[in-house]
Formats: C-alpha cells, sequence, structure tokens
C-alpha cells in the first residue's frame, strides 16, 4: 500500500483526503454532495475505486450512490428498501408499540473479498444485502424475525442498526449492533441471530441483566482474532474473547466509561482505542480536554494520548462511526468530531494532527488503502 483515503461524512456533504505512505500532507477533496447529510462513506477492501455514500435528509428521504472512481464521480444507486414479512411491531420510547418504518441508512459494510456486495444497517433496525453494487437491496429477514424483536426499543438516536462487522476467517458469521437492543450475532450468513449480551448490565432499563435492551454503540474486531469483540456502551467499555457468548468490563482506570467509538490498532490485537465522553447528558470530554485513551492490554489499563489535542475548551463529541485505523506501519489512527476537525496520527496515536478543521459537524470517518 502507498497510500490513504480518508472518507469523511458530515451534516452537510462528504469530504475526500488523501495521502501517501508518509501521511504528513493531505489533499481535500469535497464537499461532494454540499449541503446534504452524509451518514456515512465506506470503501470496498476488495476494490480500491469503490466507494458507497448514503445520503440523507428529512426533506427528500434516503439517496445511495457509488463512486467506481474513488470518489471523483459518483452515480445514484438502488433506494428500494422494503422490509420482508410482518414481524409485528416494536417498542416505542413509551413501550407503546410501533410499526416498523424505513428512515435511514445508518451504516454500509462491503463485502472484504466481493466488491459488488455490500450489506446495509438501517433504521428502524433491519439489515439488507445487495449483490449488484447497490442497484438492488433485499432484507435478511431473521434478525428482525427474531423471537426478541417485539421488545426493541430506540435508543436517543433511534432504533438504528449502526454497527456490521464480517469475520474475515469465517464470511458466515455476522455481528451487528443495534441502538438500543444489544448485539447479535449470525452463524448462516445472516438467515438466523443469536442475541450475545450476557454479561452486559443497564440500570435504566426493566431487567438491568435483560437479553436484550442495551445499548450498544460500537464494537469492534481484529482480523486476526476474529472471536475477540470489544464493546463501547452506553456506559461501560466491555470484551468478549467467546464471539460474544460472554462478556466482561474492562473500563478500568478510564475517566468515564462513557463513549461512542471503540476501535483496534492495525497490527497489535491487544491495543485498543476510545475517546471517553463526560456522560449521557453532556457530550463533550471530561473537563473540556479532548483525549483519547489507548489500552495496550486488551483493556483495564489505559493511557491518555494528548500531544497535538486540544487540552482546554474542547466540548466536541466523536460520533459511533467517526474513528477508524489504516493498515500502513506504524498504523495510523484517524477521528473526526462535532466541531468539524479530522485528526490523524501517522504513529498509532502518540502524537495528533488536525488535517482538517472548520468542516460541517464530521458524522463518519473512514479508511481506504490506495495501492
Amino acid at each position: 500500500m502507498t497510500g490513504v483515503r480518508l472518507l469523511v461524512g458530515t451534516r452537510k456533504g462528504a469530504f475526500i483526503l488523501t495521502a501517501d505512505g508518509k501521511r504528513e500532507k493531505w489533499d481535500v477533496s469535497g464537499p461532494h454532495f454540499g449541503g446534504w447529510e452524509i451518514y456515512h462513506l465506506k470503501g470496498s477492501p476488495a476494490d480500491p475505486n469503490r466507494i458507497y455514500a448514503s445520503q440523507s435528509s428529512d426533506w427528500f428521504g434516503q439517496v445511495n450512490h457509488r463512486s467506481d472512481d474513488g470518489g471523483k464521480t459518483w452515480n445514484t444507486v438502488g433506494n428500494e428498501f422494503v422490509y420482508e414479512g410482518d414481524p409485528g411491531p416494536h417498542q416505542w420510547y413509551d413501550g407503546t408499540p410501533h410499526p416498523w418504518e424505513f428512515k435511514r441508512v445508518w451504516h454500509f459494510e462491503p463485502s472484504l473479498t466481493d466488491p459488488d456486495t455490500v450489506y446495509a444497517g438501517v433504521e428502524d433496525a433491519a439489515l439488507f444485502r445487495s449483490t449488484d453494487a447497490g442497484q438492488t437491496w433485499q432484507e435478511l429477514p431473521g434478525l428482525r424475525g427474531h423471537t426478541t424483536a417485539a421488545s426493541w426499543a430506540p435508543g436517543a438516536g433511534g432504533l438504528c442498526l449502526h454497527t456490521i462487522l464480517i469475520d474475515p476467517q469465517n464470511p458466515d458469521r455476522l455481528y451487528i449492533a443495534i441502538s438500543a437492543a444489544g448485539a447479535f450475532r449470525s452463524d448462516d450468513a445472516g438467515q438466523s441471530w443469536t442475541p450475545i449480551n450476557q454479561g452486559l448490565h443497564s440500570q435504566y432499563i426493566p431487567d438491568p441483566n435483560a437479553e436484550v435492551g442495551h445499548c450498544v454503540h460500537r464494537i469492534a474486531m481484529h482480523p486476526s482474532r476474529p472471536e475477540v469483540l470489544y464493546m463501547q456502551k452506553h456506559w461501560d467499555v466491555m470484551r468478549t474473547d467467546n464471539a460474544g457468548d460472554t462478556w466482561h468490563e474492562i473500563s478500568g482506570n478510564l475517566p468515564s466509561d462513557f463513549g461512542f467509538v471503540v476501535h483496534v490498532h492495525a497490527h497489535e490485537p491487544e491495543t485498543i482505542y476510545v475517546v471517553p465522553i463526560k456522560s449521557d447528558s453532556e457530550h463533550y470530554p471530561p473537563d473540556g480536554k479532548l483525549r483519547v485513551y489507548r489500552s495496550r492490554t486488551g483493556g483495564n489499563d489505559w493511557e491518555a494520548l494528548t500531544n497535538g489535542l486540544p487540552q482546554e475548551h474542547a466540548y466536541v463529541n466523536v460520533l459511533r462511526d467517526a474513528m477508524t485505523v489504516d493498515s500502513l506501519d506504524p498504523c495510523g489512527v484517524y477521528f473526526g468530531t462535532t466541531g468539524g476537525q479530522v485528526y490523524a496520527s501517522n504513529d498509532a496515536g502518540d502524537n495528533w494532527t488536525a488535517i482538517v478543521e472548520n468542516l460541517p459537524s464530521v458524522m463518519s470517518v473512514e479508511v481506504q488503502a490506495l495501492p
């Protein structure tokens, strides 16, 4: 790999940043789709020219785009997301029944090997798949048909399926996370699903140890150990060593265990990153100090990474899809803020630089390898 492409989705358009392997100088392209909410951009691991983009607005609804030339030009692709079957209504915030309604695509997850296969996580929570590069979409109805689906209720951001992980060693194994239903695993390519929330504790739900109902914010894995997952939930940083069968807390000495992002170093499966936020009502860093925390031991022992990050008056948030890592050596780490900054570290987090500032509020940051 000779360089990287950062794909940045914001409240008012998409931006594409490119750099060579040194990652010291960045070229900025954009805004693409200026003025539109771009919930998520994701590049195909199988084709460095293929990018999928989710555009959403309350006025015009959901519009999906695909680029086949690295973001130079874009084509509008299929926008028909039709729920299959009728698993019954899910719960609304107040516990009353609410019909399933498609609102937007929160997350695209392209296949690791086929550039024309891509998954979409949507609100209200469902999983769709396209095998023709986004032109048509089919629901994987086994998820919404799960016996617990009627009890799913939205988190503050809606009933959104926001995380999709594909096991690189077993493509039939998928993981998803829903706010505020929890995490689920499929071992048959999405036909059936198992809740994987044993060990999670959420004190504000009727049963704090329930099978579902937990507000999971993000899950992450390292490709060399796909049975080990890390989770940032609505309070608590968690870890599983058995593909989600059981979880245990690894918040350790973090100043707050509330946050939205969690990610894993590209080459060190025990090195993980989080960005603590003060609380679920105060979505900014503790003491106004923007700090990434790194654990080199798989959790519990955390160090603050501050060099190059503002250590006063930093009242920004880092949303769930707004952190990523590249696969260069040393590993690059990137994140964007609701204040419009995108920070990069080309040395695994030791030092940070704001590679672009004054963007609209950043909703997602993803990285794509350039050959």
